[in-house]
């Protein structure tokens, strides 16, 4: 694999990172955080479509850019660096499983749309305490007028407040698994909230015998016998690793931070910086962060020649989780006291990293990938 950017992909970051410093500031994080209801991010939003972040791995003939997997890796760092609203990553991340997992209907019924920003969606496709389990919670029978019925409930689902559809998977007669694109507003469906850490949004979402009846939003495999376990576990090995770069860009933004803090914080009539205790913090972050990154990345770029690549996710979500929960914590300690004031906005930093190193699993559980190979 590359170990270096290209120069599309240098240029691809600073115009993403020009993009969230005009449209994402820590106010909006705020803003979204606390907001009793939340709305969508117009703005951002509009400028992220604009750019075709939302169709930069989708092919050209359905409005993407044709771009590869690696690039929407460069996203996901600077997103995370942003703290960017994570229903943009959900709805990548839908459009990627309709991509990977649907066929030419499904491809031409939603990948424009998503391409586009016209609609929001988010994904519920693997566990959200292991991302190594694709079995569905939901059931789904077949109808005597050709359509679908969906029932049961799942999880722990991000941002579905925020997405206009839900991407679920279900289980049919026997042990055939099929995956289904479904409004948000179906009939028969209900969502719940469910608070994580730090105001984290996630919702249980029910569903009571709902109807599916366009064909195209039924995805069922090539040959129509049902998903393929490898298939859904490269599209959850996916999300694993591109909210590993996520957290990447929070390391990487955290880490700027600090050092910003300890050249112009004086103790002594000196920066803290020149202290040696505080730069062998510094030095440690910067290793842990670069572990991170490479491991992310490698394994971004596996999965994007076509590989499951459950071995490189596994030690991507290891690092990255590891790596931005410690970077983290010693930002707050570098930054005395001021560090655990909210005013300051570290915590929006520390808070994302504990959610998405959590969310799939953390270190340890990833730990356990490593027994299933590649």
């Amino acid at each position: 694999m590359k170990l270096l950017p290209t120069a599309d992909e240098q240029d691809l970051a600073s115009m993403l990172r020009a993009l969230f410093a005009a449209e994402c500031p820590t106010s909006l994080v705020r803003e979204l955080r606390d907001a009793d209801r939340r709305q969508m991010p117009d703005g951002l939003w509009k400028s992220l479509a604009d750019a075709g972040v939302f169709g930069l791995f989708l092919p050209e003939h359905y409005g993407g850019a044709g771009g590869t997997l690696s690039e929407l890796g460069v996203f996901c760092v600077e997103a995370g660096r942003a703290l960017c609203p994570t229903i943009v990553h959900g709805t990548v991340q839908a459009a990627l499983a309709i991509q990977l997992l649907g066929g030419p209907d499904q491809h031409a019924a939603w990948l424009p749309a998503l391409a586009d920003g016209n609609i929001s969606a988010t994904t519920c496709l693997s566990g959200p305490r292991n991302a190594a389990v694709t079995t569905p919670t939901l059931r789904v029978r077949a109808e005597a007028w050709g359509g679908w019925r969906l029932s049961g409930a799942v999880d722990f689902v991000a941002d579905a407040d925020l997405a206009d559809h839900l991407v679920v998977s279900a289980t049919a007669a026997g042990e055939r698994v099929m995956a289904f694109v479904v409004p948000s507003t179906a009939a028969g469906l209900w969502i719940d909230p469910l608070r994580l850490m730090g105001g984290h949004r996630t919702f249980r979402i029910g569903f009571d015998d709902v109807e599916v009846i366009d064909p195209a939003a039924v995805l069922d495999g090539a040959d129509g016998a049902g998903l393929a376990e490898h298939d859904l576990r490269r599209v959850a090995n996916a999300g694993v690793a591109l909210l590993s770069l996520d957290l990447v860009g929070v390391g990487d933004a955290v880490l700027q931070r600090t050092v910003d803090h300890t050249m112009a914080r004086r103790q002594f009539g000196r920066p803290i910086a020149s202290f040696q205790a505080a730069q062998h913090l510094v030095a440690n972050m910067h290793i842990a962060l670069a572990a991170a990154r490479l491991a992310a990345h490698s394994a971004v770029f596996c999965i994007g020649r076509g590989q499951t690549a459950t071995r490189e996710t596994a030690i991507a979500r290891m690092h990255a989780a590891t790596a931005a929960k410690s970077i983290t914590l010693d930002a707050h300690q570098l930054h005395g006291g001021m560090g655990y004031v909210v005013e300051t906005d570290l915590h929006l930093f520390s808070e994302r990293a504990r959610v998405l190193s959590t969310l799939g699993g953390g270190s340890d559980v990833a730990a356990t990938w490593l027994e299933d190979g590649a």
